[in-house]
């Protein structure tokens, strides 16, 4: 996932972002090239894109969560002081990636990087309501300004929709059970309240190592950011924004995302847009994920457009 929070970022771990040198290898980085990172994040990825690009290149970069981009920004402004003159162009877009087609209003890109779900900053900063693993406000909102949030959803939502939201979007085989122990609960307003519930509905399966709300949580953030439409919108926008010879590379960390970008690949290669560049995702090895045990779920695809 992306960075978190808080501290300086080169000197905690968990800090470093996913797969960041095969994703940049895959990018194909040119000095004076023009390259987006759709989700920036706190600009791990951005940054190794920067130092690469020179002053004749330019950085775009999308990110929704106004906390994430206010340190983005930070961490951009210490790289121009450290960089100086071979600096890049930077241009920051505080929105959703799915309005790059209009954003971008012409401009094509060599490389393109996207790295999904929700980021580590969001996982860790308690309040915004995204783990359970404190108590907090039931939010999830990547970007706080608008949209409804968890707790609009579970309480305002009927019995047998919200049992096939967490279904579908959270794979999560007992929805149904959930969904009524949800609706005979409320209001539900914590995060602990709702682990609670569903943990009791749930029961534990044999053999489950995650916490049985780990799914239901994943479906309502997956609802109140409108994640795979997003993550489907910048797909079917990629091979407009892309110059031939330009990459799109992604980085899933679920299967529901990982469908989408490999369904996505495959199709542009049949049709002749793409040649794929991954015939299996790549995933981060041994020594990366002793560091950052979020990298274990990570897999990434890339593909080149063609001309």
């Amino acid at each position: 996932m992306k960075t978190p929070q808080g501290e300086h970022m080169s000197d905690n771990p968990k800090h470093v972002p996913v797969l960041l040198q095969i994703a940049i290898r895959m990018l194909n980085v040119r000095r004076g090239g023009t390259y987006m990172d759709a989700t920036l994040g706190l600009a791990g990825h951005a940054s190794e894109i920067a130092r690469q690009l020179g002053p004749e290149g330019t950085l775009i970069g999308f990110d929704r969560d106004p906390q994430a981009m206010e340190l983005a920004q930070q961490k951009l402004a210490a790289l121009a002081a450290e960089l100086g003159p071979e600096m890049p162009k930077v241009v920051l877009h505080d929105v959703e990636y799915s309005q790059m087609g209009d954003l971008l209003a012409g401009i094509r890109l060599d490389g393109l990087l996207a790295d999904f779900g929700v980021s580590s900053l969001q996982f860790d900063e308690a309040h915004r309501g995204f783990s359970f693993q404190a108590d907090a406000a039931l939010d999830m909102r990547m970007n706080p300004r608008t949209g409804p949030t968890a707790a609009q959803v579970v309480n305002q939502t009927g019995e047998k929709e919200l049992a096939n939201l967490i279904y579908e979007f959270g794979e999560e085989r007992r929805s149904r059970r959930i969904a009524r122990a949800i609706v005979r609960s409320r209001p539900v307003t914590t995060t602990a309240q709702l682990a609670r519930i569903v943990a009791g509905a749930a029961g534990a399966m044999k053999g489950e190592r995650i916490h049985p709300a780990t799914r239901t949580f994943q479906a309502l953030r997956i609802v109140v950011n409108a994640e795979l439409s997003e993550i489907e919108t910048l797909l079917s926008l990629a091979p407009q924004v892309l110059k031939p010879g330009g990459r799109l590379v992604a980085i899933s960390f679920h299967s529901l995302e990982d469908r989408r970008v490999k369904d996505a690949l495959r199709e542009g290669a049949r049709q002749g847009i793409y040649e794929v560049l991954t015939r299996k995702p790549v995933t981060a090895e041994e020594a990366e994920t002793d560091r950052n045990p979020r990298a274990r779920s990570a897999k990434l695809r890339a593909a080149e457009r063609k001309g």
